[in-house]
């Protein structure tokens, strides 16, 4: 059995994998291990090592073959069953993040979206059904939901992140700038931009500062 990876390294096969398919489309069938590191920016001996944690072994003179690794790293990142999401805030950034993501990913299926806006429920937005959050934790239930992304306003995190976990949730995507917290059993993943953004606008101003 393959020891649980480390968090970097699960970031760096998910985008070894879509630059992957982006390659296939493309029409590439081999690529080297130099080449996808250069494409984000990892040294050669990163993507190889990574690809040995995984015990990919299939890299020859002409270097790996693109659809064979894309399938195993797919063994390893997804769930042999699949897993049902939810987007729980039909905001703008909820309807742009479900708007972007269904269909993307096989094993990922966004199944449901939830909001308080009466107007927003009981309708389907971006190819996803909205339910009222007076019902998330039956469809939930019925669903076999397991992951959900918060893009509720700040005031509401907290609470929609505490109905989540009395759901039954095992794994959160927050995109709010509201820090939450969650029990050892629910996985949390904390994305924020404004922070993202401050961070190239900081590394930008350094380097018009030196020129």
């Amino acid at each position: 059995m393959m020891a649980k990876l480390p968090e970097k390294t699960v970031e760096r096969l998910s985008q070894y994998r879509r630059t992957l398919l982006n390659l296939m489309q493309q029409g590439r069938t081999h690529v080297y291990s130099h080449e996808l590191g250069h494409m984000h920016n990892y040294t050669a001996v990163q993507v190889r090592r990574d690809l040995m944690f995984i015990r990919y072994s299939g890299a020859q003179r002409k270097g790996y073959d693109v659809a064979d690794l894309a399938r195993y790293i797919g063994t390893v990142l997804d769930s042999e069953t699949g897993l049902n999401l939810a987007v729980v805030g039909m905001g703008n950034l909820g309807r742009a993040i479900t708007a972007y993501f269904s269909g993307k990913r096989p094993k990922l299926n966004l199944v449901a979206a939830f909001d308080v806006d009466p107007a927003k429920t009981d309708r389907v937005i971006a190819g996803v059904y909205c339910y009222p959050m007076r019902q998330l934790r039956q469809i939930i239930s019925e669903k076999d939901i397991s992951i959900a992304m918060i893009t509720v306003p700040v005031d509401h995190a907290i609470e929609v992140t505490n109905e989540l976990v009395l759901a039954g949730i095992k794994g959160i995507l927050n995109f709010t700038t509201v820090p939450v917290t969650v029990p050892p059993h629910v996985y949390l993943e904390e994305y924020d931009m404004i922070t993202s953004i401050e961070k190239v606008a900081y590394f930008v101003t350094s380097m018009q500062k030196q020129d």
